[in-house]
């Protein structure tokens, strides 16, 4: 019996040295590499950039591929586009992959863990995000190719896991019905109405909603995740009543991945979902509730010519 328990642990351990974890380290994940079963790794950056150096064995993925149109491009891709992209990529329900950006700054990592959810609601369980992308794999002076290596497609059928996803209707229930912890992502001056996105129709937030700043995940001016230590305090901001889903919200669902993924993935946080079309999808839409910290028309439209002069001297 003794015998039998210890190789159950061995077995338990040697499993949880190797299941994915969602944060991969360039050293961990050079490592991984070395291993038989190496991760797949996608690498989300524009083709420019990913034709000149990319880690060894990456296969490129733009992040507009994962996006939705112009209008609303925090819109999910409906399943058969979906389907086709994760085929394309040789996907099945069994790829430990990982997602690297750029690592320019703290907003960019919003774009791996938006590839990363969709990827989880495809279905795949083993996912990792290369902390600090590239500009910390170059940091490290690890090897990089400008090899493309060849995909086999894949015969994937994902089934979609639709508990990440929190869609208008049920954003407005939860309103409706105080049931959910409403959580945005975006910086103060959007949160308090102050700022807009230029496809949100009108400025201020959800009501009822709390902010939780994206940048609080990352090591200060840098693209670094934080520890999960320090996750698990950033986490305890959010105030959720026992039973309550958690909803993060930004403008397209980019930065709110980030919470999204800060919560669920690295603090732990169950029955976290992503609002994915956010405040753009919010305010498209011609039932919404009013919304809260809105501003009047005359300070709407203060904001929006200081936003549109901030871009133009830019």
């Amino acid at each position: 019996m003794k015998k039998l328990l210890a190789i159950a642990a061995f077995a338990t351990s040697f499993h949880a040295a190797w299941a994915a974890q969602p944060l991969l380290s360039p050293a961990e994940l050079s490592a991984q590499q070395a291993a038989a079963s190496a991760p797949q790794v996608i690498d989300i950056r524009d083709p420019a950039s990913y034709s000149a150096q990319h880690i060894p064995g990456a296969i490129s993925a733009p992040y507009g591929k994962w996006r939705g149109p112009a209008s609303n491009p925090g819109e999910p891709l409906d399943a058969p586009t979906l389907t086709e992209l994760a085929q394309s990529l040789g996907l099945t329900a069994g790829t430990h992959a990982v997602v690297v950006s750029s690592g320019a700054d703290a907003a960019d990592f919003g774009a791996a863990a938006r590839v990363y959810w969709t990827l989880k609601l495809l279905g795949l369980k083993e996912l990792s995000i290369l902390n600090g992308g590239m500009k910390a794999w170059e940091d490290a002076r690890l090897a990089q190719d400008q090899v493309v290596p060849q995909v086999a497609r894949s015969q994937y059928q994902p089934q979609l896991d639709t508990s990440l996803l929190a869609t208008r209707e049920e954003v407005g229930q939860h309103i409706k019905l105080s049931n959910a912890a409403l959580v945005d992502a975006r910086p103060e001056a959007f949160y308090l109405g102050k700022a807009r996105a230029p496809a949100a129709k009108i400025a201020g937030t959800l009501p009822g909603a709390q902010q939780l700043d994206f940048k609080q995940w990352f090591v200060p001016g840098t693209a670094t995740f934080v520890d999960q230590a320090t996750a698990h305090k950033v986490a305890a901001q959010v105030r959720r009543e026992q039973g309550q889903d958690l909803v993060a919200f930004c403008n397209t669902g980019h930065l709110a991945a980030t919470d999204w993924f800060g919560l669920s993935e690295v603090a732990g946080l169950p029955d976290v979902k992503l609002y994915a079309g956010s405040m753009v999808d919010w305010t498209q839409s011609q039932d919404a509730p009013p919304m809260a910290n809105q501003p009047g028309f005359f300070d709407a439209l203060a904001h929006d010519a200081r936003q549109w002069w901030e871009r133009k001297s830019k």
